[in-house]
């Protein structure tokens, strides 16, 4: 398939993740890219962020007892 150069200017910090990310995922920064279109426009990224919402919200009581429960008694506190 033949490839198209596309142009983008980010910020350099937004720049740096996304080699970063890259990098981690063994992917070229235009794989990268590409591959963050596919998801956005095939709607899988859409459908993970629901499935990551409705997971928090069906087990919020669970991670606010466990944030509860490292912060100890109320009134406690460290020197």
């Amino acid at each position: 398939m033949a490839k198209t150069q596309l142009g983008a200017r980010v910020n350099e910090d937004v720049a740096e993740l996304a080699k970063k990310r890259a990098a981690d995922l063994g992917l070229s920064i235009g794989d990268y890219l590409a591959r963050l279109v596919q998801d956005d426009a095939s709607g899988l990224r859409a459908r993970a962020v629901d499935a990551a919402a409705r997971f928090l919200s069906e087990h919020q009581a669970v991670f606010d007892e466990a944030e509860d429960a490292q912060q100890g008694p109320a009134g406690v506190r460290a020197a």
